[in-house]
Order: structure tokens, then sequence, then C-alpha cells
């Protein structure tokens, strides 16, 4: 059994549930009805440097708003799986579209839907607010909460642990 450093060398793509991960847990309504969600902006460094250095990164979430796909088009994020249920038909779409391994993928959900993609892919990780159930699934659990940089923990890692992470960041 390997240890969660040595696990982060195995990181070749990265992908993020939406709600309770990269927002958090509370949602505001706006008055048309659509759910408001907070974005971290430190994720969002993590999330564009990834991008920019050539790491594939899927956004899969039930969640179906334009503001999220905007938010994550912005960034450079190409695959944005929205209103998806089973999760898993979109993980498995995006890592056969994309030639991806899923010993390969670095998944960070926080509840019940994303259960099954986390059996599934390498490295299963989630913040420190996740279910149980998911916890107990995890290589690793980040001290951060869903929506309070949690992301770019796990980003973060894996990119000092391959040698990208530095100090150049005029990209």
């Amino acid at each position: 059994m390997t240890n969660f450093k040595e696990d982060l060398m195995q990181v070749k793509a990265f992908a993020f549930d939406v709600d309770g991960v990269l927002s958090s847990d509370t949602i505001t309504t706006h008055p048309s009805g659509e759910p408001m969600r907070t974005a971290n902006i430190k994720d969002g460094f993590a999330l564009q440097k990834a991008v920019k250095l050539g790491y594939p990164i899927a956004i899969i979430t039930g969640g179906n708003t334009e503001a999220v796909k905007i938010r994550y088009q912005n960034l450079g994020i190409k695959d944005i799986y929205m209103a998806s249920s089973p999760k898993m038909i979109d993980f498995d779409a995006w890592i056969e579209k994309r030639g991806i391994k899923p010993e390969n993928v670095l998944y960070m959900g926080d509840d019940l839907p994303d259960f099954h993609v986390m059996q599934r892919v390498g490295i299963p990780v989630c913040p420190s607010d996740a279910v149980e159930e998911i916890k107990s699934l995890c290589k690793y659990i980040s001290d951060k909460k869903g929506g309070k940089g949690c992301a770019r923990d796990v980003i973060e890692q894996v990119l000092r642990a391959h040698g990208k992470w530095g100090s150049d960041f005029t990209w």
C-alpha cells in the first residue's frame, strides 16, 4: 500500500464536484429561483494553473446553472458536465474522451452522488466537511471545507509533488 505523497505522483488528471467541493454547502436562491453559489478565488487560481500546465480537468456536477458553466469555462476548463446523474456515466465519457486511466485521476467529492466515481478512481479525496460514507473511501481528507480552499489544497500538493508549483506564476 502506498502513502498519499506517493499517490500524488500518479495523478495525471483532476475531476471535481461543485456543490460542497468548489462551492460551500450553503446555496442562496436568486429571486428568479436559480441557486447562487460562491466560488473560492484560491481554488480558481489553482484550477487555472493546472489547466495551463496541461492537466485535464473535469467538472462533474448534478447542478445545472449557466453561472457555474461560465465560471469554469473562464478558468479554461473544457470538460464541464452539468445535470450529471449518475455521475459515473459522465466520468466514463470523460476518461474515454481524454484517454485517461481511472487510476491516474484525483477526484474530489463530498456526498453520495460522488460515491461510485470515487470508488473507481485512483486518488479519491474530499473536503473536511464531506459525509462519512465519502470520507471512508478517501486517501486524503483536506483540512479545508468545501468552497473554502479544498481544491487549491489538493491541486497545489499534486503540482508541488510534480515539481510544477514553483514561484514562476507569470504564465
